[in-house]
């Protein structure tokens, strides 16, 4: 049986196995607000993966006997979906996964604001619903998203990226078969305003240059993560002040409409009551007239009078 060929990560010009420099990040696509029922949500599609985080609370956490008197718990679950993988994943949680779920939960920790909810608990569930490598360096800025967007106070966006030694080379943003061929992962996860590292694995073999290497590569792409999850944010919340505005224009337009409406009733009524005061008066005047005797008749009568003075004077 021919065995099967080994992939070339990487040419000795620099390229790597999909085109790639070293120094080069997957395409990265961020939408926030994708669940109506959960507090707050977000997407992410990272290269080929594709990651579904839910947040729900801060809430009332049970068992009880948890509750923290002076902060909140954050409560993270990392799962993998049964169809993630090329080859079908059992359901039940790996080691992996519980692993992953404690790393996140405590890179999460000092981004968020915790104290302002003691005895309560912020539930992070990431579901992963394709791997390809640097799940969960997408995953936690993923999560970090859907905390804002379910509104929880955060000094910070919590921003994650991965290098790797490939061939004693090292470079940015490893996917599934540089991960599993090469030489060494490095995943790191950041709070850029305040320059804290919150979250560094290493995974295989790194010399002092190599490892100084790769955070020359990961801290500016952290910035450039920064920037696409703040372009969400900001994208998503002036769609809702333009769906606000438009709304309070509508209502503000109904209520002049509704304010107007008595107006024109009462002007009409007027119009009416003027009319009809106007027939009243036309018809008053018409039998005024009637009664009034014509010049005819008063001359008539003149000359009458004048006729019987006559007589008695005779």
């Amino acid at each position: 049986m021919a065995e099967k060929e080994k992939t070339v990560l990487i040419t000795k010009d620099g390229t790597r196995h999909d085109g790639r420099k070293k120094g080069d990040i997957r395409n990265i696509e961020f939408k926030i607000g994708v669940l109506d029922r959960a507090d707050g949500s977000a997407l992410i599609e990272w290269g080929r993966n594709k990651i579904l985080v839910a947040v729900y609370g801060p809430r009332e956490l049970h068992p009880k006997h948890m509750a923290m008197p002076d902060k909140a718990l954050i409560r993270c679950e990392y799962r993998m979906a049964t169809f993630s993988v090329p080859d079908r994943k059992s359901p039940a949680p790996r080691r992996r996964e519980k692993e992953i779920s404690k790393i996140l939960g405590e890179a999460l920790v000092p981004a968020v604001f915790n104290y302002l909810y003691p005895r309560s608990v912020i539930d992070v569930y990431i579901n992963i619903l394709q791997a390809d490598g640097g799940s969960r360096c997408a995953s936690v800025c993923a999560a970090s998203l859907a905390l804002a967007d379910a509104g929880v106070p955060m000094k910070d966006l919590v921003v994650g990226v991965a290098a790797g030694n490939l061939s004693g080379t090292v470079v940015l943003d490893l996917d599934d078969v540089e991960d599993k061929e090469g030489e060494g992962d490095l995943p790191i996860a950041v709070l850029p305003n305040l320059e804290e590292i919150v979250l560094l694995q290493s995974d295989g073999t790194f010399t002092p240059k190599q490892y100084k290497e790769a955070l020359d590569l990961m801290m500016p792409a952290c910035k450039k993560i920064y920037d696409l999850q703040r372009e969400a944010l900001t994208n998503k919340y002036s769609r809702i002040t333009k769906e606000v505005t438009e709304s309070l224009a509508e209502v503000e337009k109904a209520k002049a409409k509704k304010e107007d409406k008595p107006k024109a009733e009462k002007a009409k009524k007027d119009d009416k009551s003027a009319a009809k005061a106007d027939t009243k008066k036309d018809k008053k005047a018409e039998a005024d007239k009637k009664k009034r005797p014509s010049k005819k008749d008063d001359k008539k009568d003149d000359s009458k009078k004048s006729s019987q003075k006559k007589d008695e004077k005779k």
